[in-house]
């Protein structure tokens, strides 16, 4: 009698100060056949210019993520910037179980809480940017935050650069083909491994 061993499901965790190509560089990855499953975040903020409801993220109101909180329906929740964030249990317990390879996008804070409740399935990767100059001229270009938005994107970056170390892997953004072929392989190195 043959034993069937079940593929391991794992979390590819990606983090990145704001202006870094975290969005990019993770549409580009589901976009690839890498076998990834989106976590869609839930979040409070208005959805910005060619973003998609339940794909790029579940926009919902204030009262209803304060209501999903008291429900217990999120992994981990943060507030950035004025606006809620959340990362929904129910589907990253359900993935996890199925075997699948889920992708989340989500900052620092929320990648620690993440890590803690699944610390083996968990692989952490942290954007960088090639320099702060570099982030704050990316900032300025994307023309969607006000000046004194810039400033303070720019000193969370700093904080959370500091935190880099904490993460199984670091990738700079120098270029978004460079970075996307480093998470690529990182990802394939993994997945390998579910096997």
């Amino acid at each position: 009698m043959s034993s069937v061993t079940a593929k391991k499901g794992r979390l590819f965790i990606i983090s990145a100060p704001s202006g870094c190509g975290k969005t990019t560089l993770c549409k580009r990855l589901l976009e690839d056949d890498l076998g990834l499953v989106h976590s869609v975040s839930v979040t409070t903020r208005p959805p910005r210019k060619g973003e998609r409801a339940g794909i790029d993220y579940r926009f919902v109101s204030k009262k209803s993520f304060k209501d999903m909180i008291a429900n217990g329906e999120f992994l981990e929740y943060e507030e950035n910037f004025g606006h809620l964030y959340g990362t929904p249990k129910r589907f990253i317990h359900d993935r996890l179980k199925q075997g699948k390879a889920i992708l989340l996008s989500i900052d620092v804070k929320g990648a620690m809480k993440v890590k803690a409740a699944f610390p083996k399935e968990s692989i952490q990767i942290f954007i960088l940017p090639p320099s702060i100059a570099a982030l704050k001229r990316r900032l300025q270009s994307r023309m969607t935050d006000a000046v004194q938005d810039i400033s303070t994107r720019l000193r969370l970056a700093k904080k959370e650069i500091s935190r880099k170390e904490r993460y199984d892997y670091r990738v700079i953004n120098d270029s978004l083909d460079n970075a996307y072929r480093r998470l690529k392989r990182i990802i394939a190195q993994h997945s390998a491994e579910r096997k």
